[in-house]
């Protein structure tokens, strides 16, 4: 049913899929709310799903087949009309989307950066040594062992709030978050420090929110349109395409982050990292298409020698 059009003098309810989770639930609401500004009188009606990702809590991620896990079940919800569109942490979602899908649109990009908490409130290079850090991205442990490999790196999932109650009740001694979603939430009182995106690559994605829908239903593309932000999608564009160069599918440690380079073009930091976390492969790149610097970037680290690591298995690059 188009959009556009009112049935009985009302326009017709939007039905949006989302995630349980606090996080979800506020970034969903969110993207209702910017939606509602441009169109009062459309109705909204969430419908929660819950994820393989979040049933399953006890083992990390890669060993249960990665962060599409968060999206498939979303996906299907779309596909069988029981949802119009859904609202995903971009880095959750895969290099490939299912069939008939489309991302239709990124509102403008959150802090991309992790975020390091600490019980005592100390920094990263503070730490006492044997200190217990919790993370299930291999990203994330990867980066934490090549600075710190004094530091004993815990598995720890969960949704934000049980991540930071399990830090406060001494399970861990320090955490990494992604500080988008502390600042969606409103918890940016809770981090320490922030640790640079440039030199502490963030997963692909990571502080954008993306709207996916059914890619023939031209009305609601319209609609979704309205809240899409262009430097936010070239900076996506370019980190997807790295991931898509790499091979999406391996289960190694895989971060990327793209800005404006400042003269017309863009930059890229990107790295990848053997699934043991050591050793990490970095690279920089400039282009003036973001798709392409993608591609560049992925193909100069797969000549340096990073095929073989993303043969290795299934990619996780949370």
């Amino acid at each position: 049913m188009p959009i556009a059009e009112k049935v009985g003098g009302k326009m017709p309810t939007i039905r949006v899929a989302s995630r349980r989770s606090q996080l979800a639930m506020t970034q969903t609401r969110w993207v209702m709310e910017q939606l509602r500004a441009a169109h009062p009188d459309i109705n909204f009606e969430i419908v929660p799903v819950v994820t393989k990702g979040d049933r399953v809590q006890g083992v990390s991620l890669s060993q249960i087949g990665g962060k599409g896990l968060f999206v498939s079940e979303i996906e299907q919800t779309l596909l069988d009309g029981r949802a119009d569109f859904a609202v995903h942490s971009l880095k959750d979602v895969p290099a490939e989307l299912a069939p008939g899908l489309t991302l239709a649109a990124m509102p403008r990009r959150e802090d991309p950066s992790d975020a390091w908490i600490s019980r005592t409130g100390v920094g990263l290079h503070e730490l006492p040594a044997g200190s217990r850090v919790g993370t299930s991205s291999l990203r994330r442990a990867a980066q934490l062992q090549e600075l710190r490999p004094d530091l004993l790196i815990e598995p720890l999932r969960g949704n934000i709030d049980t991540r930071l109650r399990r830090l406060r009740e001494g399970d861990v001694d320090a955490i990494v978050l992604a500080a988008a979603g502390l600042v969606r939430m409103r918890w940016e009182a809770e981090i320490t420090l922030r640790l640079p995106p440039n030199t502490f690559i963030p997963a692909v994605g990571q502080g954008v929110l993306a709207v996916e829908c059914r890619e023939d239903d031209s009305p609601l593309l319209s609609l979704l349109r309205l809240i899409a932000d262009a430097q936010t999608e070239a900076a996506a564009t370019a980190e997807r395409a790295f991931l898509a160069r790499l091979g999406g599918s391996c289960q190694v440690p895989i971060g990327a982050f793209a800005c404006p380079n400042g003269d017309g073009r863009w930059r890229m930091v990107g790295m990848v990292a053997a699934a043991s976390g050591t050793p990490i492969m970095r690279g920089t790149a400039v282009d003036a298409d973001p798709r392409r610097l993608g591609i560049r970037l992925a193909e100069e680290l797969l000549a340096r020698g990073a095929g073989p690591w993303l043969e290795s298995g299934a990619a996780v690059h949370g």
